[in-house]
């Protein structure tokens, strides 16, 4: 199964390092919140820790508009927790402000459509799933490249306004605060007369 945006987000049970312990967690268990679910390849790597970190670093401007993070790689809670207790300046992440989760069977990479058969490893995808558990936006990378934490926010930001306001959709590059658009031939014109 492959998930597309609109889909409800395939459930899941796994092992995290959450405060430098051991939990299980559940998908299901963050209903009442966004989910930013985030794939990445393996721990101990090159580009992984600086979006480990950083998702870390900016986590609080998530949670103040009621979402919570998620990182999953395929390696084990035993090399999650080594990878919190190394220093960032050896190449670890520290202590995190998100559970890190261990996908070892690798289901989940596959239930979400973005484990890399041949290197056995999950693309670096990133899911935003809504307070009802459905799939609002899905972007997988190369493993060579990183997600921007800015685009994350605006996008998330985007989802939670048409969601309030259901009258409305987000023109391109869209920011908080910015005008929206009425999604009627008529009305829409208010908004194309504003551009040059």
């Amino acid at each position: 199964m492959v998930v597309q945006v609109g889909q409800v987000a395939p459930d899941f049970i796994a092992t995290a390092v959450v405060d430098q312990e051991f939990r299980t967690v559940k998908l299901s268990d963050y209903l009442d919140q966004y989910v930013v679910l985030f794939f990445y390849p393996l721990d101990f790597t090159f580009v992984c820790p600086t979006e480990v970190s950083a998702f870390s670093d900016r986590h609080p401007e998530f949670a103040e508009l009621n979402t919570e993070i998620l990182g999953v790689s395929v390696d084990s809670e035993f090399a999650h927790l080594a990878w919190i207790q190394t220093d960032r300046k050896e190449g670890g992440v520290g202590d995190l402000n998100f559970p890190l989760i261990s996908d070892l069977s690798k289901t989940i990479s596959q239930d979400y459509g973005v484990l890399e058969p041949e290197a056995g490893i999950a693309l670096r995808g990133l899911f935003i799933i809504d307070t009802e558990g459905v799939v609002q936006h899905i972007t997988v990378n190369n493993f060579s490249f990183g997600r921007s934490i800015d685009e994350t926010l605006r996008i998330l930001k985007a989802i939670q306004h048409v969601q309030s306001n259901s009258d409305e959709v987000c023109p391109v590059d869209w920011q908080e605060g910015n005008k929206t658009m009425i999604p009627d031939p008529k009305a829409a014109k208010s908004y194309f007369s504003t551009l040059t």
